[in-house]
């Protein structure tokens, strides 16, 4: 009785053991799946993480070359109107070439024309009527004096000598005076000249006893009658002035010659 009792002792505490032993196997299995499963939800997490993370940047390098794409084509756009630009950009180059070869030409031809103005010009002021004459004289010098100028373009040198011709035109178109200095009987007299166009130029000393009229055949200043014309110079001189209105004026003018 005894030994049966040993061995069914021994038997059961040999099933406890072998469970025990087959719960601890079984927990061991399970933790290992447990970590298992784990690691392969972590790097699926991982992968998807990458995954995202690529299509993230193939989406943005989508959108930059949709981007450069745009920039290129307008590249492409403005680049041609360049193209068209600078096409017409080297047909005025040609143009303007073209034009200072015959500036050139004309600038050789157009120097001496302006000389040969100025020569004539000279000529006519020594020959006209001496009114202001020392002013003219000196507007032709300062002209003169600029033709040797070479930082003075030939325009602006024509331009000068145009100008003196329009004042010379202008002085036959009207009615002036102005205060001079003149020998009258051997003494320097101060006057006051009045000049009409170049229809007559006559002078009257300051105190009005004395008047005087340029004679064109003797070059030189007569004395005329001033009861006759005394008047009639005083009065041109206020017209000339802006004192008197424009009226009929009787003056010591040279009779025309007959045509040769």
């Amino acid at each position: 009785m005894k030994t049966k009792r040993f061995m069914a002792v021994a038997l059961t505490t040999a099933l406890s053991a072998g469970a025990l032993y087959g719960s601890v196997a079984t927990a061991d299995t399970l933790d290992t799946v447990l970590k298992v499963g784990e690691q392969k939800t972590t790097a699926a997490t991982a992968s998807q993480k990458r995954i995202d993370k690529i299509a993230q940047e193939t989406t943005d390098l989508l959108q930059q070359f949709k981007v450069v794409n745009k920039e290129i084509d307008g590249l492409r756009v403005y680049n041609r109107q360049l193209e068209k630009q600078l096409a017409n950009q080297l047909a005025v180059i040609k143009d303007l070439d073209e034009s200072i070869d015959g500036v050139t030409v004309i600038e050789r031809q157009i120097q001496p024309l302006i000389l040969r103005m100025l020569d004539g010009l000279e000529q006519f002021i020594e020959l006209d009527m001496p009114f202001k004459l020392a002013e003219r004289k000196e507007n032709l010098e300062g002209v003169k004096s600029t033709m040797d100028r070479s930082d003075v373009t030939v325009a602006e040198k024509f331009r000068q000598v145009l100008e003196l011709y329009n004042f010379e035109a202008e002085y036959a178109r009207k009615i002036d005076s102005y205060s001079d200095t003149l020998n009258v009987n051997g003494q320097d007299r101060e006057v006051n000249v009045l000049q009409i166009g170049r229809i007559a130029l006559v002078a009257q000393t300051t105190d009005s006893k004395i008047s005087l009229a340029y004679d064109k055949d003797q070059k030189a200043w007569v004395e005329v009658d001033g009861g006759e014309y005394r008047r009639a110079i005083m009065q041109g001189l206020k017209i000339a002035k802006k004192q008197a209105t424009t009226d009929i004026m009787t003056m010591p003018i040279p009779a025309p010659e007959a045509a040769q």
